[in-house]
């Protein structure tokens, strides 16, 4: 698909799945609760000097969180799956699977992230010259895009090896043509500053009609982005 098609699409997709949206937005609200709850349970720990109340707040309100978040990061791989497929309509909830494609996005990250770290220091402590820091840059944008590429195959898959195959994950790349993936990134950058710089100025106009809006456009990006980015890997 052509970048100008890509977007098109990714923008009407929210729009045109509202139930979906409603219940990614409702997810948001309960995790966002788990984290306050988690804060004061510990503040509150934390000033009666009960170290009780404050580890066990805090580990509770820590794993509901955690769990609440992979629930909601397996649903948005379940968009990207959709917009690699190009289906229309919008995933269900499956909690369990979900959880566990949570949990692999998360693996997904770190290697990809810890890989270029792991090769910068070693190039650091053997060459100790500028050239290293021009090395890790490019190491660093490489891998950034690859990261992109392992999570659509993840979505795509569920398989973690099929994800953490960094090599075939660099390959997609070019397969969909590097500079479509940067203008790619651009694009959705820039649309999304756009809506947020909308946003902030209705927030210095009525905060609570602003923070509302704030909180469903960031699900509306979550949607967009993740539709946008299966549309772009559909080709490879």
């Amino acid at each position: 698909m052509e970048l100008g098609e890509i977007i098109t699409d990714a923008l009407s997709y929210p729009l045109q799945n509202i139930k979906a949206l409603v219940i990614y937005v409702i997810l948001g609200i309960i995790l966002g609760i788990a984290v306050a709850g988690t804060l004061a349970g510990v503040m509150v720990g934390a000033a009666a000097r009960n170290a009780f109340a404050l580890v066990g707040s805090g580990i509770i309100g820590l794993v509901i969180a955690l769990v609440i978040s992979f629930v909601i990061t397996g649903y948005q791989l379940d968009i990207t799956k959709y917009g690699i497929d190009r289906r229309n309509d919008a995933p269900g909830i499956d909690f369990v699977r979900q959880f566990v494609n949570g949990v692999k996005y998360l693996v997904v990250n770190v290697v990809y992230l810890i890989v270029p770290i792991v090769i910068s220091a070693i190039l650091s402590v053997i060459f100790q010259h500028w050239i290293v820091m021009v090395v890790s840059f490019i190491l660093g944008i490489v891998f950034s895009l690859a990261l992109m590429m392992g999570q659509c195959r993840l979505a795509k898959t569920e398989d973690l090896g099929f994800a953490l195959a960094i090599g075939d994950a660099i390959g997609d790349i070019s397969r969909i043509g590097l500079a479509k993936v940067l203008a790619f990134i651009i694009l959705i950058a820039v649309i999304a500053f756009i809506l947020f710089f909308i946003a902030g100025i209705i927030v210095q106009w009525n905060a609570t009609v602003g923070g509302i809006i704030f909180g469903i456009l960031a699900v509306y990006l979550v949607f967009f982005n993740g539709r946008a980015t299966g549309l772009l890997y559909s080709d490879v």
